[in-house]
């Protein structure tokens, strides 16, 4: 199998468990689904409230498509 720089940052981003107070979900969906799933987070959990956001994502072979939402744990 052929290694990439990106698969090696990928690898090495799951191991690492960031301390900054935010609560992440990553999802792989096929395109609209995955739309969808960000614009329902996005209700959910509102920007003003919760600093939410798409944290990254990627386009991956198959056409799924892999993101990362983030937001933090409680409101204040």
């Amino acid at each position: 199998m052929v290694m990439r720089p990106r698969d090696l940052a990928s690898r090495m981003a799951t191991r690492r468990k960031p301390d900054d107070g935010y609560l992440r979900e990553t999802f792989t969906l096929p395109r609209e689904i995955a739309r969808k799933r960000a614009r329902d987070f996005l209700s959910r959990y509102p920007k003003a409230a919760y600093m939410s956001a798409v944290e990254s994502w990627r386009e991956l072979p198959g056409g799924d498509i892999e993101f990362t939402m983030r937001r933090l744990a409680s409101a204040d």
